[in-house]
């Protein structure tokens, strides 16, 4: 049986209606996969971070495209992981992703806001950068503590939905513990828009965590460097207690 042409029209009005292409069973010409078909997402900045929560949505089923200043440098990367990984620039990423995950030194969400605002613009966006004085400035870092880092990101990559996400515990956490037996890590994500936030759920759920929205994007700084969020190697059920939040 051929797979049906994906309408592009209609993946819009899917996304924005917050229905995953894996929930609305549709196939893409970009997926390669028997039965329903992933999100393609798209990985900007490739690191620790960027490359092991692509590599679980890779596993997941979902065509990933990984992005860096040197895609020849992730080569090895996605020949390990098969088919549905692939290696490209920044632009190709954006372009690829009905979601991307960005995961590069704070300084840098600026630039690539501004590079690449108009093929950013709508897009669901899972924010997992960390502001470090040392590393970023001072200034930066001193903005993301006065306005909040959910805040201050959604500045900088303006006309897109920012979901947070993560961002609190070191790529070797997130690798040991992708899918484990129940009850599952907790990923605190915050976003303003609803069905960004539904999606980004979905996504970490298919990485192989437990998803607590915390709220909106100014309550991200509960769990940003310093929060009492961050850093949290809990279950749902605990960290919500540490955050006072509703069950």
């Amino acid at each position: 049986m051929h797979a049906i042409p994906f309408d592009e029209k209609r993946r819009r009005l899917l996304v924005a209606g917050g229905i995953s292409l894996a929930g609305a069973g549709l196939l893409t010409g970009r997926a390669v996969a028997q039965g329903a078909a992933k999100m393609p997402i798209g990985i900007i900045g490739s690191g620790h971070i960027g490359s092991t929560i692509g590599s679980l949505w890779v596993k997941a089923g979902h065509p990933v495209l990984f992005s860096s200043r040197h895609p020849d440098e992730l080569k090895d990367l996605v020949a390990k992981l098969g088919p549905l990984a692939k290696a490209g620039g920044v632009a190709q990423a954006i372009a690829f992703g009905d979601a991307l995950l960005i995961a590069v030194p704070y300084r840098a969400l600026p630039s690539i806001g501004e590079e690449n605002r108009a093929a950013l613009k709508g897009k669901i966006v899972l924010d997992a950068c960390n502001a470090v004085a040392s590393r970023d400035g001072a200034e930066l870092r001193n903005e993301v503590d006065r306005n909040g880092i959910g805040v201050t990101s959604q500045k900088y990559l303006a006309g897109t939905h920012v979901v947070r996400a993560f961002n609190t515990m070191s790529y070797m956490i997130f690798a040991r513990e992708a899918n484990r037996a129940d009850p599952r890590l907790a990923v605190p994500i915050a976003g303003d828009d609803p069905k960004a936030v539904q999606i980004a759920s979905e996504l970490v759920r298919d990485a192989g965590f437990e998803p607590v929205v915390v709220g909106k994007l100014a309550d991200a700084s509960r769990f940003q460097q310093g929060g009492p969020g961050y850093g949290q190697n809990v279950t749902a059920a605990e960290l919500r207690r540490t955050l006072s939040l509703s069950p």
